[in-house]
């Protein structure tokens, strides 16, 4: 199978802008928050766009809630079932309770027990299964082809990355002079359709994708050239783990194009990040 056949028609600012639409009135617009301290540091204006307040604690909500709602315009599911390091698990049982579908989230044993607990909250199904993301993926595929419900991508679906985008979107609508953006990277959907979209509408920002040093997998495979398989390591960014997928059909692409530059940081970043979020700003903010 060649790569367009595999691959399928890539999502576009015009997705995007559906999804906006779609959104409209079911995610919250967040704060974009002006740091003084680290636009002291860093000799320019530094903005923090609040994701953290989202109804369901992240940006997942915004790729849940576009994908749903689109299968319920296409005559909805018997039933949904997505794998999770937490946050997409979490979006995905509040939107199918909101719309009135069954939902079945499949977590690794390393998912924190509070990522657990407000999935159940949420009323969806949890299933514990395997040690690492990539297990737990493979066993909740299993699970929707048994129960011929659908399975809900994390991050390599079209539906997805436009609701991520929409963010992309959010952050020109209150900074039209931004210059740059840093996104959290794992698998790319918000990086993809944040890039995506800022930059079809102001091609001048620049996006950096920033992982942890412990198991980059996107960073890794775009230094390969194609999507690579990547150990799990235990990490304070446990909302990053996982592997992109192989094969991956939209975002490693997404990042091929549209990424300017990357980092990781170590451990011990992550932690005073934390914990200046909290001493700074009174942010609660995970890895």
């Amino acid at each position: 199978m060649g790569e367009s056949e595999l691959a399928g028609a890539m999502p576009d600012l015009a997705q995007v802008e559906r999804a906006r639409a779609r959104l409209q009135g079911r995610v919250l617009t967040t704060p974009l928050l002006r740091s003084p301290e680290l636009s002291q540091r860093c000799g320019v204006p530094v903005w923090l766009k609040l994701e953290n307040l989202q109804l369901t604690g992240s940006f997942k909500v915004r790729g849940a809630t576009n994908k749903l709602l689109h299968l319920a315009e296409q005559g909805g599911a018997k039933g949904v079932v997505a794998v999770s390091s937490g946050n997409h698990g979490r979006a995905v049982a509040r939107v199918a309770a909101e719309l009135g579908m069954r939902a079945t989230i499949v977590l690794s044993h390393r998912v924190p027990a509070v990522k657990q607990r407000a999935i159940r909250r949420a009323g969806a199904r949890l299933v514990l299964a395997g040690e690492s993301y990539d297990e737990a993926e493979a066993a909740a595929r299993q699970l929707a082809q048994e129960r011929r419900w659908a399975f809900i991508e994390p991050f390599d679906d079209p539906h997805i990355i436009a609701g991520q985008g929409t963010l992309g979107l959010e952050l020109l609508d209150q900074l039209p002079e931004l210059a740059g953006i840093a996104v959290p990277l794992s698998g790319g959907g918000l990086l993809g359709g944040v890039a995506l979209a800022a930059k079809s509408v102001r091609p001048q920002v620049r996006v950096m994708g920033v992982s942890m040093a412990a198991g980059p997998a996107m960073i890794r495979s775009l230094q390969a050239g194609r999507p690579v398989a990547v150990e799990e390591q235990p990490t304070l960014a446990d909302a990053l783990v996982g592997g992109i997928g192989q094969p991956n059909r939209y975002t490693f692409r997404l990042c091929q194009r549209w990424l300017d530059a990357w980092a990781v940081v170590e451990e011990g970043e992550i932690a005073a990040a934390m914990a200046w979020a909290y001493s700074a700003h009174r942010l609660v903010v995970e890895g």
